[in-house]
């Protein structure tokens, strides 16, 4: 199997469906613990990525594939249902709704952050001498744990590169994105509202998606460096 067609389909495929699913099922455990149970319902408050696969297969499955094989990096959507009059009659729980998804994926980024810390700490892993998403760690275990070192750095990198991408892509406030939505925590409720249904509205979500697909290259590059900067805060 070639090098590009390994890595998509070993590390960068399965890490986004793992990281898709949290963050939807964060919104839709969320919206239940608030008083929607319309996720729930359709079988979304799961860590199987199942449900979310059955709901969005184009952005879950189809989109991610490509990127992976084409891109050396995946992205894709996936979305959980909620009931528009709940969101409407509270649009502030709605937006604690929108926030638990990306903070599903900072959760998520945290743990390999830590993880990757504490290989550094104990001397499984050493810093790379230059980073990248595929790359933060290299792995320093013994040659006969190589194997299983080297997919582990490269496991663990993916995972934190990718979480944080995908938080920081989603809070970016723009429509469809939940960064407009979260934006309502800021407003009065009459303006809350009025905001939820402006950023519902199809033709503005639609250029609201060109407009942060067109924004985040820019901003990838950024964000990855200060996650080298966290990791490795004193030169290397």
């Amino acid at each position: 199997m070639p090098a590009p067609v390994f890595h998509a389909l070993v590390f960068w495929l399965p890490a986004f469906l793992f990281s898709a699913t949290v963050h939807e099922a964060a919104h839709a455990w969320v919206a239940l613990r608030l008083g929607d149970p319309t996720a729930y319902l359709a079988g979304q408050v799961s860590l199987s990525p199942w449900p979310h696969v059955r709901r969005s297969p184009v952005g879950m499955l189809i989109v991610p594939l490509i990127t992976s094989l084409t891109q050396g990096w995946t992205m894709g959507w996936a979305s959980a249902p909620y009931d528009a009059a709940w969101a409407d009659a509270h649009p502030r729980r709605a937006a604690v709704m929108s926030l638990a998804g990306p903070l599903g994926n900072l959760l998520i980024a945290a743990g390999a952050f830590a993880l990757i810390q504490a290989g550094l700490v104990l001397g499984a892993f050493e810093p790379p001498h230059t980073a990248g998403m595929q790359q933060l760690v290299l792995n320093s275990m013994p040659i006969d744990a190589m194997q299983a070192g080297d997919f582990l750095a490269e496991a663990l990198s993916v995972l934190l590169a990718l979480n944080v991408l995908l938080f920081v892509f989603n809070l970016l406030p723009l429509p469809p994105l939940d960064g407009a939505s979260v934006l309502t925590l800021a407003l009065p409720r009459r303006a809350a509202r009025s905001l939820r249904a402006a950023i519902a509205a199809p033709g503005l979500s639609f250029v609201g998606l060109i407009a942060a697909w067109q924004m985040f290259p820019a901003l990838a590059a950024p964000v990855m460096a200060v996650v080298v900067r966290l990791l490795y805060p004193t030169p290397h």
